[in-house]
């Protein structure tokens, strides 16, 4: 290897660009700082003479890192926890403050995380570093073994499954949003009388066994039993993030982006007359998640009161 300092310079000044180009794949800090390491331990052992533009080529090689982690990480069949593991997850960052609840309001990271997540390894390679990054085709296409024009249809498909295009049948699905954005704002500010306002009085409450704690109820039916709970709750649903379940309306429970509990929310007129709360393993893996399109996006509000 040839001038191990230019390689560490230059490394250096790509840092912030790998890191990012990892957690866009891996939906992970510390995978990410492991895939760095291990971009740095490659690169290292390699001859850099003739390596021109130096920041693609250790993309390159984060990208072939990171598809070997996904590959490996899908091939262990990771499933969700139970809900006694779950609770310490939920419960751990309680006491954030009013900057902190901020940025857990904000959807676009954590539900781009989860959706990018349903996608098959080389897809979300081909996605995240092509409509993310830019990188050319032909060089993504080395990375995930495929021909050029085969990388193109696969990020084409990927970037169908990411994000819904809007949907005919729907055209109301806007103002649902709303409502969704308006029943999590209240549930994760505890505001016991703003989801009384959200709830239809016939309200119903569902939850399979991996979403419920010992001597919780599987139903609960109108408007005040379901909102004493939801603020009683408050702790969980302060992590969720409205997204199309389904192809409707509705919101995952994903701290970090790590999926537990998907909501599949009906509204009939301007109110929540069911929430549907999953997280078995099985039903979760047979969801349609997707971000919804630009326009259907309601201005979101502050949620720390």
């Amino acid at each position: 290897m040839n001038n191990p300092i230019k390689l560490e310079e230059n490394f250096q000044r790509s840092r912030e660009h790998l890191r990012g180009v990892a957690f866009r794949m891996l939906g992970s800090a510390a995978d990410a700082d492991d895939a760095l390491q291990e971009t740095w331990l490659r690169a290292y052992r390699s001859d850099v003479s003739d390596i021109s533009n130096m920041t693609g080529w250790l993309t390159t090689i984060i990208g072939r890192i990171c598809l070997d982690m996904l590959r490996a990480r899908r091939s262990r069949h990771e499933e969700n926890a139970e809900i006694s593991e779950i609770e310490p997850i939920l419960s751990q960052h309680q006491e954030l403050g009013p900057e902190d609840e901020a940025v857990l309001a904000d959807s676009v990271g954590l539900a781009l995380l989860v959706v990018l997540d349903r996608l098959q390894p080389a897809e979300r390679v081909a996605f995240v570093l092509h409509d993310m990054f830019a990188v050319p085709f032909a060089e993504i296409a080395e990375i995930v073994e495929r021909s050029p024009a085969a990388t193109k249809k696969m990020a084409s498909r990927a970037r169908q499954r990411v994000r819904s295009g809007t949907d005919p049948c729907q055209p109301d699905r806007t103002r649902k949003y709303e409502v969704v954005h308006a029943f999590l704002n209240a549930s994760r500010a505890g505001d016991l009388d703003g989801l009384l306002r959200v709830l239809a009085p016939d309200v119903v409450r569902r939850a399979d066994a991996f979403a419920l704690r010992e001597g919780e109820p599987a139903s609960l039916h109108g408007a005040r039993p379901v909102a004493e709970e939801t603020t009683s709750n408050s702790h969980r649903t302060r992590f969720a993030q409205p997204l199309l379940v389904d192809g409707s309306p509705g919101a995952v429970v994903a701290p970090n982006g790590r999926l537990l509990f998907v909501l599949k929310v009906e509204i009939r007129g301007d109110r929540v007359s069911e929430v549907e709360i999953i997280g078995a393993p099985e039903r979760l893996g047979k969801l349609d998640l997707s971000l919804p399109t630009e326009a259907e996006e309601p201005t979101r509000t502050p949620t720390n009161g």
